[in-house]
């Protein structure tokens, strides 16, 4: 098709999009739509911040500090963006959510290798989170390949010793603006992501209750509470401690 024969629908291939949204509940519950839409909206985002991440990561390696700094505010905007979205669920009484919950089968979000592998690019190794990547069978490709590469903070710490910066001078010398506002960047991404796993925390509890299981036999809440204190730089918290605190 030529870019003259082009229109919106087709662009977008509004057809085969609109015809992904498939409610699984007989008779079909009201709820269920939303249900469907919240999750395919977030894993077409999250497919955006995998695409982001590529860029940043070429970035890093090229020592392009500028353009690395605009794509991690893209990247912010974007986590903030995805965890907003979550809030149409606050819609959804347990209730209401129970009444077709047992039409999810074994679906569970901890199934979206997307977002196991956002966790691994952003820097996630730990063996339970290794562990969790496990309990669904073979580890998908893309998140062999994000575990593959070097995490972000093992990536910007590469491009300090090449530019010959440490992480104190980063903070106390003044020439170093503009890898400082990238390292800000990351702390916002890290908090960024906080939020929106603790969104997601209040969400599961809200509508199936803090200590039952997840759809698909996991953990929920009780297992989601644990994810809120990982640390995607913990070098760059550190530093901060040595030189500020106390």
């Amino acid at each position: 098709m030529s870019a003259d024969e082009l229109s919106y629908p087709t662009y977008l291939h509004l057809d085969r999009l609109l015809e992904l949204q498939q409610p699984k509940s007989v008779p079909e519950h009201p709820d269920e739509l939303l249900f469907i839409v919240v999750h395919q909206a977030s894993e077409l985002w999250f497919k955006v911040l995998l695409h982001e991440f590529d860029q940043l990561i070429a970035q890093l390696e090229q020592d392009d500090v500028q353009a690395a700094v605009f794509t991690m505010q893209r990247i912010n905007s974007l986590v903030g963006l995805v965890a907003h979205e979550l809030r149409a669920l606050d819609t959804l009484p347990p209730q209401r959510f129970k009444q077709f919950r047992g039409y999810l089968g074994s679906s569970s979000g901890s199934q979206s290798a997307q977002f196991r592998a956002i966790e691994a690019t952003s820097g996630l190794r730990e063996s339970h989170f290794m562990a969790a990547l496990q309990e669904h069978g073979e580890i998908p490709a893309v998140v062999q390949r994000a575990l593959a590469r070097p995490t972000l903070q093992a990536l910007f710490l590469e491009m300090l010793a090449r530019r010959g910066v440490t992480l104190e001078a980063l903070y106390t010398e003044p020439q170093h603006g503009l890898l400082l506002m990238l390292a800000e960047a990351f702390l916002e991404y890290e908090q960024g992501f906080a939020q929106w796993r603790f969104l997601h925390v209040q969400l599961v509890e809200r509508i199936i209750g803090p200590m039952t299981g997840g759809t698909g036999g996991t953990l929920g809440a009780k297992y989601l509470n644990k994810t809120i204190q990982q640390r995607f730089f913990p070098e760059l918290w550190a530093v901060r401690a040595r030189l500020y605190a106390g």
